[in-house]
């Protein structure tokens, strides 16, 4: 069969998507770019907030007119908004495009799906907490070049008050060390230049182990072992958490040179009372404590964070706490949402509810504010050379990559000005334009 396949959300799909697709092509299968020539067409799906989950409809109901006007055989819906919906029957019926709805747990089901000829929907949905990690022997399929994601763990053990990821992923499960290093080194053998580690939260890695290990322990191994093979893969980690991103982590960070020193850290506020609602064990000044203390230690390190505006009971004064928070800080990176409410999500009880039309405002004074210190940290590049990951050729003379300061997909890009560049290599680059979210640059 000819199988295409959608991702939805984030990182933590993506692998999801890559082992399903490896699992597809090790069973002889063949995987395709375009829908139009699928013979089964997977939406793995992202359901953590309702704009996604909207989105996650829309996407089912374009690729089910390839039933009618192409190929395809069979439609099939994975991940988090089948996980999520899946004793809505009402939902499950109002697809009945959909030939199978399969869970965050369901990877090892999907070759079983795709070669099934039942008249049916079939639904599957395993318990996220016995899901096995994956295996190894099969190799995934990557959807990104140059780079690709590691999952450390799934999973997650605490309880945010706006979050729903733990009903549907499960509590945490780590992986051993040994399977995180062999998964990275296979990745670099295929000539992978830029290991990324992703779980829920990433630094609340080995907490649930037998004998608690910490990320620190990860870094450090995968760095040396990498290094050993080829000392120039960048390696990255995201998604950790205030209350876990400790000293060890950071000394391990400016230890090796292939690590980079970019502290993905979502803090969702800054206000101590609204954190409080939130689920989330620290306050503004444990914060600052934070930040103040990774700067010390690298002080060339480049920081990135979310937001939620609008939470239930956020007000004026609150949101003035977080505005003031980032212009004092000064993240070189950072995104805003505003609250997505859900009667499954314990924040829908709260009282107050915050207006959507205000929480909109709010969404853009912060953005407005990021946009020129943005701009202001990135005037600090120009005249400065930089190793860049070339990941794009759009035009004749153009490429677009990526520094070390810089994360795929949610960050700004590097733009090089030159000709004859090889996608997924490693160049240097002089910086000589500063943008709101992004800088250019020639071949130093």
């Amino acid at each position: 069969m000819i199988v295409f396949l959608e991702t939805l959300g984030c990182s933590r799909n993506q692998v999801d998507s890559e082992i399903m697709l490896g699992k597809l092509v090790a069973a002889g299968h063949q995987r395709t770019d375009e829908p139009g020539k699928a013979e089964v067409i997977i939406v793995n799906t992202c359901g953590f907030i309702s704009t996604a989950s909207e989105e996650a409809v829309d996407v089912i109901l374009d690729m089910a007119r390839f039933k009618e006007n192409g190929v395809c055989q069979k439609l099939i819906a994975t991940g988090c908004l089948a996980q999520r919906y899946k004793d809505d029957a009402g939902l499950l019926a109002s697809l009945p495009e959909v030939d199978a709805f399969l869970g965050t747990a369901a990877c090892e089901q999907i070759v079983d799906v795709v070669e099934g000829g039942e008249s049916t929907a079939l639904v599957f949905f395993p318990d996220p907490n016995q899901r096995k990690f994956q295996d190894l022997t099969i190799d995934r399929e990557l959807l990104s070049k140059g780079f690709a994601y590691i999952k450390v763990s799934e999973g997650c053990n605490r309880h945010c008050t706006y979050c729903i990821i733990p009903q549907l992923r499960g509590l945490q499960r780590s992986r051993p060390v040994d399977d995180i290093c062999a998964e990275a080194l296979s990745l670099v053998e295929k000539g992978v230049k830029e290991i990324i580690l992703t779980a829920e939260n990433t630094t609340d890695y080995g907490q649930d182990l037998a004998e608690p290990v910490g990320l620190d322990l990860v870094l450090s191994s995968l760095a040396k072992r990498i290094a050993a093979r080829d000392k120039d893969v960048w390696i990255r980690f995201l998604y950790t958490h205030p209350g876990t991103l400790g000293a060890k982590i950071m000394q391990v960070i400016q230890s090796h040179d292939n690590l980079c020193a970019y502290y993905d850290v979502p803090i969702q506020h800054a206000a101590s009372t609204t954190l409080k609602r939130m689920g989330r064990p620290y306050t503004r000044e444990n914060l600052f404590d934070l930040f103040k203390m990774i700067r010390e230690v690298s002080p060339g390190a480049s920081l990135r964070t979310t937001l939620i505006v609008g939470f239930p009971g956020e007000t004026r004064e609150e949101f003035e706490i977080l505005k003031d928070f980032i212009e004092q800080v000064r993240f070189d990176h950072l995104g805003v949402f505003t609250y997505s409410d859900s009667d499954d999500l314990k924040s829908h009880g709260f009282k107050d509810h915050v207006p959507k039309q205000i929480a909109e405002e709010r969404h853009d004074i912060l953005m407005a504010a990021q946009a020129k210190i943005s701009e202001q940290v990135n005037e600090r590049h120009v005249g400065k050379i930089y190793p860049v990951l070339v990941e794009e050729n759009p035009e004749e003379g153009v490429y677009i990559g990526r520094t070390q300061f810089q994360a795929p997909e949610v960050d700004g890009m590097t733009f090089i000005y030159a000709r004859g560049l090889e996608i997924g290599t490693i160049v240097h680059v002089r910086i000589t334009d500063a943008f709101e979210y992004d800088i250019a640059g020639e071949m130093a």
